[in-house]
């Protein structure tokens, strides 16, 4: 079967959706299908940096198309990059031969629509990865008015998106709630959450100890914030928290990754360090994504891992950090809605495991529990969650995404 996976960032970038797509377009091409990807040649988070046009990797075949290279500064620069790339995806897809199933993914918004509309003109499958959900998402973020002419015209792209898949992958119920409320049949979308990085991402004492010894975090209770740094997952308590405990000395805030906040949270950082004659500049730092070979060094070298679901983003976006925190085995400091993807996976965790949550706003009842938190865990040892690991487990659940494209092959397209 050939199958076309199209998604702006993949292999090797280290974002997210580039290592779960990864995941997907290395277990397809293994299990004798033929596999293109179309994606970028500029990496998401250093567009200087540039890949190859054309590679084969484990057997994908893998095309990257030229996309301006603005940044993260402005929103117009944003979408002057998501739009040069979307065009020449278009003029790239005109030359390719036909596949039986085309899977897009949501990165930048409008794969979707240029994904279902290349399937319908070759009379192949489509299958729709929701991976975030817009424009429903920049609605809620307050980047554009419901009732816009920009909003509405992008909600008839989504709609025909959802309408023209054969199947669609929801990342948890919240959101497959959200997209049968558009009057999507409920029978084609599966829920299936992502996976852990567990090929990868493992607790590592060593490294651990290696990299609190780099930083000079050796005694200190690191609580790290690693990942996307995005405005829809608000860190306004966590930096609140974090000026509220500035007299505790052993207790560091590291924020580890990227992501359009993460240039606010270091410039704050900075001007934190500058408060006291740099006597808190040992409490905060801030750090580079980590590249997937040395992501068990980090991960396990935090005390406690945050994880943020912003209020209005119930449904629309999907956290997956939470998954590689658990493979860690590390205490969770949960920050959103009292019901969450997040928070049923938390309340399902073995009694023994230390987690607290709170409600965006509670900085001071953040930094009491973070002082708990560091009172009732430090020097205990990690225990294993294998029942919960191996149940968010790339071995579990990339089966299942395998398993979806496959059966909606067999079936006729729309």
């Amino acid at each position: 079967m050939k199958i076309l996976l199209l998604n702006q960032v993949f292999y090797p970038d280290v974002v997210a959706t580039a290592q779960y797509l990864s995941d997907l377009a290395a277990e397809l091409s293994a299990r004798g299908h033929e596999v293109t990807v179309v994606s970028s040649r500029r990496a998401y988070e250093h567009p200087e940096t540039r890949y190859p046009a054309q590679e084969t990797w484990r057997g994908v075949k893998i095309l990257r198309i030229f996309s301006t290279r603005f940044g993260k500064g402005a929103k117009w620069r944003r979408a002057a990059d998501f739009a040069s790339f979307l065009f020449f995806c278009c003029a790239r897809l005109l030359f390719l031969p036909r596949h039986d199933v085309v899977l897009a993914l949501t990165t930048p918004p409008l794969i979707s629509f240029i994904g279902a509309w290349r399937a319908k003109l070759w009379r192949a499958r489509f299958c729709y990865w929701v991976m975030d959900f817009n424009p429903d998402e920049a609605i809620a973020a307050g980047w554009l008015r419901a009732d816009s002419i920009a909003a509405k015209f992008l909600e008839r792209l989504s709609r025909f998106s959802l309408r023209r898949a054969d199947g669609i992958i929801a990342l948890d119920r919240f959101m497959r709630d959200r997209i049968t409320a558009k009057g999507i049949a409920p029978g084609k979308i599966a829920v299936i959450p992502p996976w852990s990085q567990d090929g990868e991402v493992r607790f590592d004492a060593a490294g651990r100890a290696a990299f609190r010894k780099l930083h000079r975090l050796e005694g200190k209770f690191v609580v790290m914030h690693s990942g996307n740094h995005t405005p829809v997952h608000p860190l306004d308590t966590l930096m609140q928290a974090a000026d509220k405990l500035r007299g505790e000395p052993d207790v560091v805030f590291c924020f580890v990754g990227g992501g359009s906040e993460f240039q606010r949270i270091k410039k704050w950082a900075e001007e934190q360090g500058k408060a006291e004659s740099g006597k808190r500049k040992a409490e905060i730092i801030c750090l580079p994504y980590q590249p997937l070979d040395q992501l068990s060094t980090s991960l396990s070298a935090a005390d406690a891992h945050v994880v943020v679901v912003g209020d209005a983003m119930l449904g629309l976006v999907h956290p997956c950090k939470i998954y590689n925190m658990l493979t860690v085995v590390a205490p969770v400091i949960y920050i959103g809605p009292e019901t969450s993807h997040v928070t049923e996976i938390l309340e399902n965790l073995q009694p023994q495991h230390p987690w607290i949550g709170v409600r965006h706003g509670a900085a001071d009842e953040l930094a009491r529990q973070i002082q708990q938190l560091r009172r009732t865990t430090t020097g205990q040892e990690r225990r294993s969650l294998a029942e919960v690991t191996e149940r968010y487990s790339a071995a579990t659940l990339l089966p299942r995404l395998v398993a979806v494209l496959e059966q909606n092959a067999a079936k006729p397209a729309n």
